[in-house]
């Protein structure tokens, strides 16, 4: 049996709700409990591990299969308060400052306070600066120009904003008639939506999985270390639910759900990712085999801590990436109905 119309409408909902939730690696408390509270409304019984990491049983015995997607983003943190009141960041992942210049973002204080600001250059009017474009897009070209009347550094730590706090960017959450969805933070909130459809899915009547599956929610893999630790006991096989990419030299477009054969910590397991393409070509799924020369995914972490596991990856395409990024409808249906048909394999 596999998930309908009614799983991806609940897919593309849990991806909308997901973005909405503010969690750059570090700061993800907030979603951690959305995702414990969902699960445990569809009859499960999720745990956190001591990391922050959600993990979730969701049927079946023996030779255990984990799949992994991150939960948490690309953000930045208040490095300090520059002496006109303005803040200077640092950035949490990897990516290049112009993707988020003028961009909406929110701190998030150390106290529980939230301010609203924008990131700017330091003098970013093209009627006053003429050489506004040259300026250098980076952590020190780049001030977040805060929503509140201050003009020195101590009136911004009177409002208690200081070194440490947490910055989230703006979503701006956009699914269009035609199917597109446009996003921060696709990667990976939309394959975190797909995982919370196939438990939805796993409970239908009828439903019987060959064998333990277990779903693992990781919260620093923007970082590097998402899932190096907190893998649950049993486990033989383990899939990174990602992003698929899009671009030069690659197959993949956002309609599609794309496997992974090669990122930049070398090939993944040549029978896990055979099995993939199989079950994509028996279900005449759109999907592409492709490698990801810049790529590092939380099954990659989880082989360098140790584990002795075959690793697969794969997701929905994802055009942008670490950008304003775009996916399909089309390419969120690819991605769980080959999940869905995968998981049901001994």
């Amino acid at each position: 049996m596999q998930p309908d119309s009614v799983s991806l409408e609940y897919t593309v909902e849990q991806l909308v709700k997901l973005c909405e939730i503010p969690s750059p690696s570090g700061y993800t408390q907030a979603v951690q409990q959305y995702l414990v509270d969902e699960l445990t409304s569809l009859g499960y019984a999720p745990v956190r591990t001591n990391k922050g990491s959600v993990m979730c049983d969701i049927g079946g015995e023996g030779n255990g299969l984990a799949l992994a997607a991150h939960v948490d983003t690309l953000g930045a943190m208040v490095r300090s308060i520059k002496a006109n009141g303005r803040l200077r960041m640092t950035m949490i992942g990897g990516f290049p400052g112009n993707y988020i210049e003028t961009e909406n973002v929110t701190i998030h204080t150390r106290d529980g306070k939230t301010f609203s600001g924008t990131v700017q250059i330091s003098d970013p009017s093209t009627h006053v600066n003429s050489k506004a474009g040259e300026a250098k897009r980076d952590d020190k070209g780049l001030d977040i120009v805060l929503d509140e009347k201050v003009k020195c550094k101590k009136d911004v730590e009177k409002l208690g904003i200081g070194t440490g706090d947490f910055v989230s960017f703006a979503p701006r959450t956009v699914v269009t008639k035609s199917g597109f969805i446009k996003s921060r933070h696709l990667d990976d909130k939309a394959s975190a939506a797909i995982l919370l459809a196939l438990a939805r899915w796993a409970k239908k009547p009828g439903i019987s999985l060959p064998r333990k599956v277990w779903l693992l929610f990781t919260t620093y893999e923007e970082v590097g270390h998402g899932g190096s630790a907190g893998i649950p006991h049993g486990i033989t096989e383990m899939i990174s639910v990602d992003m698929g990419c899009v671009g030069d030299d690659l197959t993949a477009d956002e309609t599609m759900v794309s496997i992974c054969a090669k990122d930049s910590a070398g090939p993944y397991d040549f029978d896990v990712t055979n099995a993939l393409v199989d079950v994509a070509r028996r279900l005449e799924l759109q999907y592409a085999l492709d490698i990801y020369p810049h790529y590092g995914s939380d099954v990659d972490a989880t082989l360098r801590a140790g584990y002795d596991i075959r690793h697969g990856l794969l997701g929905p395409g994802v055009f942008a990436s670490h950008g304003y990024e775009r996916t399909h409808r089309e390419g969120l249906e690819n991605t769980l109905k080959l999940l869905a048909a995968y998981a049901l394999q001994r």
